[in-house]
């Protein structure tokens, strides 16, 4: 009996060939696979065709078999090297061999084909989303072009949060957006609300090894949080001599001294001064402005000023005093209306008008304007909410005496002879076609007196009095 791949004897050419072809038969390319695998029907070509025409020894299954196998990992080996210059969908010649391949393993190799070629389709279609991105074009804010005149005054902005300071106290970063945003507007409540964020910073402050409070503080916390105050909206003056007043009380403090005890002698600081500078005065203050009027007068303010506003209450109120009180307001705010609304309640003859246009009239009914101020510069003149040097003036030209109101932490050594030189952009009104100014400039020539907490004085004693603060 012949075994497999041996021939008997006496069999004919024709059943030696036919053998050959039975033996050929597992090894042909399956019908349902779509494309053909010229590679490897050349190969089995040589490898049986050849050998069963010459009569020469033909290999067992099991080597066809090992044979077949070795033929299919060097197709793979040949699909894995020319896979990256391959197209991801798989249309080219490397994405139909590696297609045969699966088929012939039943599918398993497709799977792990297919897995980059998802994968690639996915990335391409991120690689879409991205680039439609970036085609989105950007809206810019297109901010109102200030004149070059006047490019050197400031306008209250809200700088975003991520543009603060590494070193800003969340405490100074709510107040910054207050500020811009006029929530915190008069000048002593800044002042009061920046001293007390201060009091946090300083709680939440710890000198670093081989440093000292007094050199480390100032240049590396304090300086970071009046920066970012700064950039939301321009200081008020009193702000910039409190800011001062904190870094000399800061330089006193003895490099020695341990943290909590400087951290407790800044709050009893911080505590005094507002005590002394700014309630106690506005106390001396009321009762300065209300010692002025008497019964039967007509007194005349402007918008809205919260000196003025207690002044009116204590001689109402407290002091008995009946008068008229006519409040002309700011076209632009229209604070005074909340004033005359107060002042109606408490039972006050009021007279409110929402403008400057019936001002002179007005006027000739008047016995004294009361205003408050913002500021006060060295040489008199009086630094107030826009619209009251029109008032001032017209008060003058009808011989009514106009006296202001303001604490002297308010003083500042600058002089100034104009509006233009220290002011602010409202930030509500300001337009290519044009910007409003939120303060102006009263000369002392209009101001016939300023009560502070030390009393009743003329403007020309403005630097008189700044001399004799900085010897206390």
């Amino acid at each position: 009996m012949a075994t497999e791949g041996e021939h008997a004897p006496g069999a004919s050419q024709n059943e030696i060939a036919a053998a050959a072809v039975t033996v050929e038969q597992p090894k042909e390319t399956p019908k349902e696979t779509p494309v053909a695998k010229p590679a490897k029907s050349g190969k089995d070509s040589k490898s049986t065709g050849a050998p069963a025409a010459e009569g020469e020894k033909k290999l067992s299954g099991a080597e066809l078999k090992a044979k077949a196998k070795a033929e299919k990992q060097a197709r793979r080996a040949q699909q894995k090297a020319a896979q990256p210059a391959a197209a991801p969908s798989g249309g080219g010649p490397g994405g139909q061999q590696a297609q045969v391949g699966g088929d012939a393993k039943g599918g398993k190799s497709k799977q792990k084909q297919d897995g980059p070629q998802a994968a690639g389709g996915a990335g391409a279609r991120g690689q879409q989303a991205k680039q439609a991105a970036v085609v989105v074009p950007v809206v810019k804010e297109v901010k109102p072009t200030i004149p070059e005149c006047y490019s050197h005054l400031s306008v209250a902005k809200r700088t975003p949060l991520t543009h603060a300071d590494k070193d800003v106290h969340p405490a100074m970063l709510l107040l910054g957006q207050q500020m811009a945003a006029f929530a915190v507007s008069d000048s002593t409540a800044r002042l009061e609300a920046t001293l007390l964020a201060f009091k946090k910073v300083i709680d939440s402050y710890a000198t670093p090894q081989g440093n000292t409070f007094s050199r480390h503080f100032t240049s590396h916390i304090l300086n970071p949080q009046v920066e970012y105050l700064s950039a939301c909206r321009p200081m008020c003056f009193s702000m910039g001599n409190a800011v001062r007043w904190l870094k000399l009380q800061i330089s006193k403090i003895d490099i020695d001294l341990p943290d909590y005890e400087a951290r407790k002698l800044l709050h009893e600081s911080i505590d005094n001064f507002l005590r002394e500078r700014v309630h106690l005065a506005d106390e001396v203050i009321i009762e300065t402005a209300a010692a002025l009027i008497t019964d039967g007068e007509t007194i005349l303010t402007y918008a809205h000023h919260p000196l003025i506003q207690r002044a009116f209450r204590h001689a109402h109120v407290e002091q008995g005093k009946q008068f008229t009180a006519i409040i002309i307001d700011d076209p632009f705010e229209l604070t005074g209306k909340e004033l005359a609304k107060s002042l109606h309640a408490d039972g006050l003859s009021v007279i409110y008008v929402p403008g400057l246009n019936a001002l002179r009239a007005h006027l000739a009914n008047t016995d004294m304007v009361l205003v408050g101020a913002e500021a006060m510069f060295s040489n008199g003149a009086m630094y107030a909410r826009a619209g009251t040097c029109d008032v001032a003036i017209a008060a003058q030209d009808l011989g009514v005496q106009v006296v202001g109101l303001s604490e002297t932490i308010n003083f500042t050594e600058r002089v100034a002879m104009d509006s233009l030189t220290y002011n602010e952009i409202d930030p509500e009104n300001n337009s290519n076609d044009g910007f409003r100014l939120l303060f102006d400039t009263t000369q002392d020539k209009h101001v016939t007196a300023v009560i502070t907490e030390l009393g009743n004085t003329a403007t020309s004693s403005v630097a008189a009095i700044l001399r004799k603060l900085e010897e206390l």
